[in-house]
């Protein structure tokens, strides 16, 4: 359970998809110049990071990996169809962003019609397929680690995009500098924003073996002073003899 915390927690603030790897910037910086805007398409992000990194596990655990036929049989355990992990990573997102695409407008035309053109993109956004390959190289051991990742992943881009979108609607009436304004002052934000979570390294990183250092640290400073007081003492002991 621990385990899953701490994944879902350093998915989103740590390793968050836009202010750690700067993945998804496109659609980061097309779509957040409203708030609902933002909104619905994060909501679409979260759906297809649950949706396709756990399918992308099995295809990963049960077919592309080195030995993963061997379920097959002992005949296809030499097989390693590893350099097929960027078609079908591609394909399984691109079959999750058209059902994505289908829901949003029959159910939501208005959102449909704001999203445009960028709501097909997310087939190629390259936060949906970084959800995917750092699945892959972090080698997440269990189905239900991958759909929190996947979930995690989501929600860490949900809450860049709506953060941006909310200060861009703030900043529409503040007085920037006219070269700053748009994507200018947009860049400076956002990197702002990156150092700022940038302090949430730490949260997650150290706190369990620190009590054990400090007392490791303590015992051997103990022992330090126990050593230097017996040989005082022997020294002591030493030139009271000589003088005798």
């Amino acid at each position: 359970m621990l385990e899953h915390v701490e994944l879902f927690f350093k998915s989103i603030f740590i390793d968050n998809m836009v202010f750690a790897t700067f993945l998804g910037m496109c659609s980061y910086l097309a779509v957040s110049k409203k708030v609902t805007t933002a909104v619905g398409l994060g909501a679409a992000v979260i759906f297809v990071l649950a949706v396709t990194v756990p399918m992308n596990w099995l295809l990963d655990q049960y077919l592309l990996r080195d030995g993963a036929l061997a379920w097959l049989g002992p005949e296809y355990a030499d097989y390693n169809l590893s350099f097929l992990s960027f078609i079908l990573f591609i394909a399984t997102i691109a079959t999750m962003v058209q059902l994505v695409e289908i829901v949003v407008e029959k159910f939501s035309p208005a959102l449909y019609n704001s999203l445009g053109i960028f709501l097909p993109l997310i087939a190629v956004n390259c936060a949906i397929l970084g959800g995917s390959l750092f699945m892959q190289s972090r080698d997440i051991q269990t189905l239900g680690l991958a759909f929190n990742y996947g979930v995690a992943s989501g929600i860490g881009w949900f809450l860049a995009i709506l953060a941006i979108a909310a200060i861009r609607e703030k900043i529409r009436y503040s007085n920037v500098p006219a070269p700053l304004r748009g994507l200018g002052i947009t860049f400076i934000i956002t990197g702002l924003m990156a150092i700022g979570f940038m302090s949430f390294g730490g949260m997650l990183t150290g706190g369990g073996d620190a009590p054990k250092e400090a007392a490791e640290t303590t015992a051997q400073k103990v022992e330090e002073i126990k050593i230097e007081k017996e040989a005082k003492e022997n020294t002591v002991s030493y030139n009271n003899a000589i003088n005798k």
